[in-house]
């Protein structure tokens, strides 16, 4: 199939892009949030090809993917058709709903035109869709190439914004650990956060906008990996870590406790809990490496990426034949 779709979660995307068809990601000269074109920072095959939306109106396309709620109405102005009515689309939601928590009303809620994938189960039972069709497809990764060794007795984090998200990525919790081992943040926009968090900075290393291969090189050499986020989508960081081998310290809370077993590390959503056990992987490297030998199996298993695009290849289909 020919599947128009928008550069918007980098992770996610280079999964879905590593499928069996070919994949048109709309490029303007700016490389603005509607036209990010190719990923620079991960790998995609040669299959996503970037396309200018001058170039669209008479493309031979089979299905859109939406990510955001303008989209539907930046593709139809692009292609001139209608996502939804003269091509079949598919929404995917990527996010945990904001505002009235659990009664948020779903921007493409009571629509027969389209249907909503969920990337988690947690998000399609708190999102409010009324009549709109949906269903879930779990996350799958690209495997790390890189295994865990644990060497280094520091923490890792995957936050992107954390300054700016504050509370909601669990920023405000950084500081109780970083008294336990000095912490290393990855992502998007970590530039400064020590400074923010009034840490010195033998305790916090901020390393921004890091290349995917990169960065799982370098989690892999720390000893346990926290997740923090009081209310998000499930991050793939979070499954990336666990897949390369690393322990794991989490809040119990969105679909982290059904991606997390509880041999894998520590899930909690008590601190103190979190605390002790982030002291325990310091303290001790081996049980580190059993739990997260349990991490691996359990990333590996659930969130392999042949699972994750038969379960698109599927839906593809089912829509696409559907429709026709």
């Amino acid at each position: 199939m020919n599947i128009l779709l928008w550069h918007v979660h980098g992770s996610w995307t280079t999964s879905f892009v590593h499928g069996s068809h070919r994949y048109l990601i709309p490029t303007t000269p700016d490389r603005g949030p509607y036209g990010l074109g190719r990923a620079r920072t991960y790998p995609w095959p040669d299959s996503a090809v970037e396309v200018a939306p001058e170039d669209l109106p008479g493309a031979d396309i089979d299905l859109v993917i939406l990510q955001r709620p303008e989209e539907i109405d930046r593709a139809e102005a692009w292609l001139r058709r209608r996502p939804g009515r003269d091509l079949p689309a598919i929404y995917v939601e990527h996010n945990t709903p904001k505002g009235d928590v659990p009664n948020t009303r779903h921007p493409m809620a009571d629509r027969d035109d389209l249907l909503i994938a969920h990337v988690t189960g947690f998000n399609q039972i708190f999102w409010d869709t009324g009549a709109t069709r949906t269903t879930v497809v779990d996350h799958g990764i690209v495997a790390p190439t890189v295994s865990y060794t644990g060497e280094l007795d520091r923490l890792a984090v995957v936050i992107n914004e954390p300054i700016r998200r504050g509370r909601v990525t669990g920023t405000d919790l950084l500081p109780q650990f970083a008294e336990i081992a000095p912490l290393d943040v990855f992502g998007m926009g970590v530039a400064g956060l020590a400074d923010h968090l009034g840490l010195p900075a033998d305790r916090l290393t901020s390393h921004d906008d890091v290349p995917q291969h990169r960065m799982h090189a370098e989690l892999a050499r720390r000893r346990a990996y926290l997740h923090l986020c009081r209310w998000t989508s499930l991050g793939l960081s979070l499954i990336e870590a666990m897949a390369i081998g690393m322990p794991v310290v989490a809040l119990a809370t969105t679909e982290a406790v059904m991606a997390v077993p509880p041999e894998a590390g520590a899930l909690a959503t008590r601190t103190d809990t979190l605390l002790d056990a982030a002291r325990r992987f310091i303290a001790e490297p081996a049980t580190a490496r059993q739990a997260g030998a349990a991490a691996r199996t359990a990333a590996r298993d659930r969130y392999g990426l042949d699972r994750f695009l038969a379960d698109w290849d599927r839906l593809l289909e089912e829509e696409v034949c559907g429709s026709r």
